[in-house]
Parts: structure tokens; C-alpha cells; sequence
């Protein structure tokens, strides 16, 4: 019972980074800007986090284990730079982009991470993970329409910023495996989004705080994308991955992939193609797989 329970929170914390690009796209179609968006996320996702930690910290029967060997909080706040890197990048491909394409884009992590562990660490990366690689790079093809329509729809634009915000997140990913694990998840959270909020308001400044320009719409949307962006995952993932085990959690959290998709299709009508839709769920698939595989090695 207790791993359904963590399978479900994994899903839905999955599911709620999913619905993302569609309520992202909205806020562009209001007039907001990528700066603004991104700006209202993290303050919104930051002031609820600590809040949430705080009130953790004043009502919770248990104490918090303090340790003499705790990791910098600096090296947290740094680290929280890269989840600040990934909404600029993968918010401006948005911008550019269909959301369905978006979402596809940022799934090249699966192999941009590998590359990435090979080249720093050393990883040698195995036989499934290049078998792996091999099929969401042609699997991306079909799912990007590049095979049916080929470069001349494509914003090149936009697929670069979609790859570098891949980029980004496999940082974020390897980072965020490596730094403050001995923190709570829910203060190790409002550190890092800390950190993703300094960044983005030294690169955007926040004059619309000041300046009367903050009106319903940046308290709606601020609301929305950082709960289901900054809150609500990070919360859900704390609870059920130690639940699941991080094979299963990798095989749960790709649900991100089609709910997006489906988000992009049935909300903001987007055009999904049959061979768009094979690409994603081979991608899908292919997440499964790999995950599947290094379960059954463990």
C-alpha cells in the first residue's frame, strides 16, 4: 500500500511539471513576458516553500537532526541556479515553439545526461543507455514532425534554446543528486529555488513588483506555475520516490512527457501529428525501458 501511495505522488508530481507549458503559453497569450513569468514563478514558489517550512518546523512533533557534517547551505543556493537556468531556456523555447514540441525537446536530457557523466565524471555509459540513446534520437525526429515537414516550419531558435534547456536540467539533475541530501526536502527545495530566484531577478529585475504593473493575471498565473512548477512536485517526489525506489520513480515520472503533450493537443489545439505522436510515445517507451532495465540489474 505504502508503494502505491508512493507511486501515485510520483505520478502526479510527474504530471504537474507536464501541465506546465500549457499554463506558460497562456500567460504569453495575456501579455506577460518570459522575464515576468519566470520571475513571478520562483517569488510565488520561494515565499510558499518557506512557508511550508517553517510552519513544518514550528508544528512538527519530530525534530529536525542536526549534523555537524552538513553540507553548505552556499553549495545548495548555487546548485539552485540550474532549476533558474532551466525555466529561462525551456520558457523562452515555449515562447518559440508548440508546447508538444517543447516538452519533446526537453526530454533530450535522457542522453544529453549521459554525455554529460561521461565527459565529467567518467561514466561510462552502458549498452542499454546507447541503445537508448539511438532510439529517442530517431524517436525525437519523428516526434519533432522533422521527417514530414522537414526544416522549413522548424524554429531553429527555439530548438536551441529547447536543447539547452535539456542541458540544463541534466545539470540540475546531476547537481541536485550530489548537494544537501542531509537537508529536509522541503527546506533543500526553498534553498535552491532561492538561489533559481536570484538569478532570474538579476537577469530580469522585478520592476513590475514596483511600478503598479502587478495586477490579477501575475497573481493568477504567479500562483499556478509555481505550485505546479515549484511547490507541488518537489513536495510529491520527497514523499514517494524514497517510497517507489528511483527506478521505478524514473519509470512514473516520464508521465511528464505525454500529459504535456496531451495538454498542448486538447487545450491550446495544437496540431500533434500520428507520426508526432509515435515519436512520443517511443520516447516514452524508451524512458520505461531503460528504467525497467536498471531495476532488474539491482
Amino acid at each position: 500500500m505504502e508503494k502505491l501511495k508512493g507511486a501515485l505522488a510520483v505520478f502526479l508530481g510527474a504530471s504537474s511539471f507536464g501541465i506546465l507549458s500549457t499554463f506558460v503559453k497562456k500567460a504569453y497569450g495575456q501579455g506577460l513576458t518570459l522575464g515576468e513569468v519566470t520571475g513571478i514563478q520562483v517569488l510565488f514558489g520561494m515565499l510558499i516553500l518557506w512557508l511550508i517550512f517553517i510552519a513544518i518546523k514550528l508544528f512538527s512533533v519530530t525534530t529536525f537532526q542536526s549534523s555537524t557534517r552538513k553540507s553548505s547551505w552556499i553549495k545548495i543556493l548555487i546548485s539552485g541556479t540550474s532549476t533558474g537556468l532551466v525555466s529561462i531556456l525551456y520558457y523562452k523555447c515555449v515562447q518559440l515553439v508548440p508546447a508538444s514540441l517543447a516538452i519533446v525537446l526537453l526530454m533530450q536530457y535522457i542522453w544529453i545526461g549521459v554525455v554529460i557523466e561521461f565527459i565529467f565524471f567518467k561514466a561510462k555509459p552502458s549498452k542499454n543507455n546507447l541503445i537508448g540513446i539511438g532510439i529517442v534520437l530517431i524517436a525525437t525526429l519523428l516526434a519533432t514532425g522533422l521527417i514530414e515537414k522537414g526544416l522549413k516550419d522548424l524554429n531553429l531558435t527555439g530548438v536551441l534554446f529547447g536543447l539547452l534547456a535539456a542541458t540544463a536540467y541534466s545539470v540540475f539533475m546531476i547537481v541536485n543528486g550530489r548537494v544537501g541530501n542531509d537537508y529536509h526536502p522541503v527546506q533543500k527545495s526553498a534553498i535552491m529555488v532561492t538561489g533559481s530566484c536570484i538569478l532570474i531577478f538579476t537577469l530580469f529585475p522585478p520592476n513590475y513588483l514596483f511600478n503598479g504593473q502587478f495586477d490579477a493575471n501575475f497573481l493568477h498565473f504567479g500562483l499556478i506555475l509555481s505550485l505546479f512548477g515549484t511547490v507541488i512536485p518537489p513536495l510529491l517526489f520527497a514523499y514517494g520516490l524514497p517510497k517507489t525506489g528511483f527506478s521505478l520513480g524514473g519509470i512514473l515520472s516520464s508521465a511528464e512527457l505525454p500529459v504535456a503533450t496531451c495538454m498542448s493537443y486538447f487545450i491550446l489545439h495544437e496540431s500533434v501529428s500520428f507520426i508526432q505522436w509515435i515519436g512520443v510515445l517511443l520516447i516514452l517507451g524508451t524512458v520505461i525501458w531503460l528504467n525497467a532495465a536498471k531495476r532488474s540489474t539491482h
